[in-house]
């Protein structure tokens, strides 16, 4: 059975999560409903990708629970998550640099064991086309923001049911931010819920259902986009509005 009649696809439950002597999240719970695209807001070091790398198992917790479809995932291990459609697009993305496109798309598929693979590289090249115009290329010869996209398409080859996306705009020009998130969005119309982390606060405010605002590990603020840039002190201390 999947999440449903109001009970949420992934939900983080006063996760606490320590780097020896430092606690880098301090009991924190995120709610994330399969029709949304939920985003953690938050200054570097706030704990936002902590929080992704702790929902995948690539981070132990301390203490706190993460459930995935309404199941515990204390002590899956990550490959298993993924095989149930929780798939990270870490920072940095994590491209195989010395690999073709073709190659690291079909690398996103290596634990399925159906026969609509090909048929789903066909869907991922379309939604990217500069993959499919690079498909034979070295993927570690390709721009910045088409290693974004390749790892993001070689997520997608996973067939996920909960994206996260970890700064997947940092480093990439205007133009290609634009792009990115008219992606984000076509993806979560296809039916794929979304956690979103990302430095670009507007656009990560406009393209989300609702908010979480993290600070030192903690939430301080969550609720809809609206609701919280109409509170002045969250748009001066973590929105960068005046």
């Amino acid at each position: 059975m999947s999440a449903g009649n109001g009970e949420p696809i992934l939900e983080v439950r006063d996760l606490v999560v320590s780097y020896g002597a430092i606690k880098a999240l301090k009991g924190i719970s995120i709610r994330l409903m399969a029709d949304e695209i939920v985003t953690l807001i938050g200054a570097n070091g706030a704990g936002k990708s902590t929080t992704l790398r702790a929902i995948v198992g690539l981070v132990p917790p301390a203490s706190g629970e993460v459930r995935f479809d309404g199941k515990s995932t204390r002590g899956v291990a990550t490959f298993r998550l993924v095989r149930q459609g929780l798939i990270l697009v870490p920072e940095g993305r994590a491209i195989f640099a010395n690999l073709s496109v073709r190659e690291n798309l079909e690398l996103g598929a290596y634990a399925r064991r159906d026969r609509e693979i090909g048929g789903d590289l066909e869907k991922v090249v379309g939604i990217f086309p500069r993959l499919r115009e690079r498909i034979r290329q070295t993927a570690g010869t390709l721009s910045g923001g088409e290693q974004q996209m390749l790892a993001i398409g070689r997520a997608l080859m996973s067939r996920p049911r909960v994206l996260l996306l970890d700064e997947p705009s940092l480093g990439l020009a205007p133009a290609i931010v634009i792009e990115m998130f008219a992606i984000i969005r076509a993806i979560h119309r296809e039916g794929t819920a979304i956690l979103l982390v990302e430095q670009n606060v507007a656009m990560a405010l406009d393209v989300a259902t609702r908010a979480y605002v993290l600070d030192e590990g903690r939430i301080v603020a969550q609720g809809e986009p609206q609701a919280l840039m109409a509170q002045p002190e969250l748009r001066r201390a973590y929105f960068g509005i005046v």
